[in-house]
Parts: structure tokens; sequence; C-alpha cells
């Protein structure tokens, strides 16, 4: 099953997500092909990242959750809150 994640960024916390940017990606990158997209959200004048989101494949909301509390980003604590909903693709490609 394909789930959603967004994750919206405390307000002020370019300096928290670029400090962990690295290693966000690298924990990302180690999903492999369960990862099926991501990326910053970005401020209307496109300047500013302030929120993730990314699509990955999973059993279970909970492995979802799993994955979600060990991403850098979450242990560094840079997000106001996060969502996860579960997702069917119908068109277009990954």
């Amino acid at each position: 099953m394909l789930f959603c994640v967004f994750s919206f960024d405390k307000p002020a916390a370019a300096s928290v997500r670029a400090g962990n940017r690295e290693a966000h990606l690298a924990y990302m990158t180690a999903l492999g092909k369960r990862l099926k997209a991501l990326g910053p959200f970005l401020s209307e004048d496109g300047d500013a990242m302030i929120g993730s989101l990314y699509i990955v494949e999973a059993n279970t909301r909970d492995e979802v959750e799993a994955i979600v509390a060990d991403d850098p980003y979450v242990q560094a604590d840079l997000f106001d809150r996060y969502e996860i909903h579960p997702w069917r693709h119908v068109a277009g490609q990954f």
C-alpha cells in the first residue's frame, strides 16, 4: 500500500532543516524502492523550504510511523506537525 507523509516545518526552522538535510536525504535514499517520491514544500515565492512530502510503500501504517520516527528531520524536531494518509496511485508516472 502507498502512503503520503505530509510534514510542516516549525516557524523559523530553516537552520534545523539545513543542518539535518544530508542525514535526512541519506535516510530516505536508504529506503530504496519503497520510496516512491520525495521533496520539500516551498514558500509562495519559491525561496524557502517549509515542509516535506514523501510517498512510501509499506504494508501497514505502523511501518510508516516507524519510518517517520527514524527520520533525522523528526529526530531533530523540525516539524510542527505531520500527517500520514493512505494513497492510491491512479495516473501519472513515478
